[in-house]
Order: structure tokens, then C-alpha cells, then sequence
């Protein structure tokens, strides 16, 4: 079981802040859902914690079972256990899909997989996420439609097998079939109750599919309100204005 705490965290981008005290927890078998309106700090906290050498930390802590993430390197989170889903994947030109992934679980694991281990692995999940054989052997994102993207996310994720998994907008750009084939492949990443998903988001659309048990309004940069499933459904019939005007 794997426990990730944030403390009171505030984080700035070019002097300016955007994080104002964000305190969250989240536990092996959790699924949260971040949502809010643009602009309140959402991505920010995703690749504040990941690392972005672009977001300032100014105050507070990052634990993963006890361990500041703080103090690492953004290897060494991953190494720990983080993982982050981008919601703007950069392109790798020269740097084959199949390539990156046996490096990554390589760097992660901190040996290689053995080869025939590694293709039956990587065939199984991209089977499973409707992928072509071909991808594989693609440029990394290169040339990649938004539901390519965001399947090689996904793909990541079943790969390297993270304590916690923070997925920052993973349902944008996705039509519906897209959409449906992601989840399921959120669904299966967190099926063993051994891993934690944070799951940032503008709208209710991916939490038809993957059912969160908590969700945490964020607004002006910290969490606002916070409930279960069925406050999603209440920011899907009223929206943020409530929030966003509380926050002014």
C-alpha cells in the first residue's frame, strides 16, 4: 500500500503564485478526480509534482510513502513510484514508441526487461488499447493524432506500473470511441487496488467510465470543496461560476 500526501504546497511560475496551500491525499485503491475551471491550478500541481524545472515550489511537501519528492530529481520520482500523463505528449523525432518504453521500464525497474518478455508485455497492452502493430516501431508522438497521444499514455502507464499515477487531462482531444478505450485501460491500471490515480479534468464525460471515489473542486489554486462521485454530477448541471466568484 502507497500513500501520497500533499502539504499545504504552494507553487509559483515566474514570481507569480498558483498554488495557495493544496493539501491532498491520496491512497493505494483511490481514485481522485481534480476539476475545475481553467486557469485555477490544476495542471500546475501535476507538474509541480513531477518535477517541471518551470513551476516553483515555495512552501510545503510532496511525500510518497515518507519520502519528499521534493527532494528528488525527476528520475528519481519516477524510480519512486510517480508517474505523470501529460496532457500535451512532446514529439521524440529518431526515437521509435518501442524504443522509449524498453528504456523507460529499464530506467524504472533499474535493469532491463528480458526481450521476449518485454515485445509479449508491450503486444498485450497495445492490443488491449486497440493500437496497431506498426505504432510500435513510430516516432514517439510524431505525427500522432490526440488519441494516439493519449493511448501511448495509457500504454506507459500498464507498462511501468506506478505507486501513483497523476493523469492530467487525459480525456482531452478524444472522441467518443477513444475515450472509452482509454478508461478501460485506466480501469485495468487500477483493477489490482494496489495503485492510486489522481485524475485531473475539466468535465464529467471520462468519469461516466472510470468512477471516481472522491472529487476536489480547485479554484484561485487550492481545493474548495470536496465529495464524492455525486459532486461531479453537480459541477456538470451548475458549473464553476460559484466557485470562481467565491475566489475573486
Amino acid at each position: 500500500m502507497s500513500t501520497l500526501e500533499i502539504r499545504d504546497l504552494h507553487v509559483a511560475v515566474e514570481d507569480k503564485e498558483i498554488l495557495r496551500g493544496v493539501n491532498l491525499t491520496v491512497k493505494s485503491g483511490e481514485t481522485h478526480a481534480i476539476m475545475g475551471p481553467n486557469g485555477s491550478g490544476k495542471s500546475t500541481l501535476a507538474y509541480a509534482i513531477a518535477g517541471h524545472p518551470k513551476y516553483t515550489i515555495t512552501g510545503g511537501q510532496v511525500l510518497l510513502d515518507g519520502v519528499d519528492l521534493l527532494e528528488l530529481s525527476v528520475d528519481e520520482r519516477a524510480r519512486a513510484g510517480l508517474f505523470l500523463a501529460m496532457q500535451y505528449p512532446v514529439e521524440v523525432p529518431g526515437v521509435s514508441v518501442s524504443n522509449f518504453l524498453r528504456s523507460a521500464v529499464t530506467s524504472v525497474r533499474g535493469e532491463a526487461p528480458k526481450l521476449r518478455e518485454f515485445a509479449k508485455d508491450l503486444k498485450n497492452g497495445m492490443d488491449a488499447l486497440a493500437i496497431d502493430a506498426a505504432f510500435a516501431q513510430r516516432n514517439l508522438n510524431e505525427g500522432f493524432s490526440g488519441g494516439e497521444k493519449k493511448r501511448h499514455e495509457i500504454l506507459q502507464l500498464e507498462l511501468l506500473k506506478p505507486k501513483i499515477a497523476v493523469l492530467d487531462e487525459t480525456d482531452s482531444g478524444l472522441d467518443v470511441d477513444a475515450l472509452r478505450v482509454v478508461s478501460e485501460g485506466i480501469n485495468r491500471f487500477r483493477a489490482s487496488g494496489e495503485t492510486g490515480v489522481l485524475l485531473i479534468t475539466h468535465y464529467t464525460r471520462i468519469l461516466r467510465y472510470v468512477k471516481p471515489d472522491f472529487v476536489h473542486v480547485f479554484a484561485a489554486g487550492k481545493i474548495v470543496e470536496e465529495g464524492g462521485p455525486e459532486l461531479a454530477d453537480k459541477l456538470e448541471s451548475e458549473g464553476y461560476e460559484q466557485y470562481t466568484k467565491a475566489s475573486a
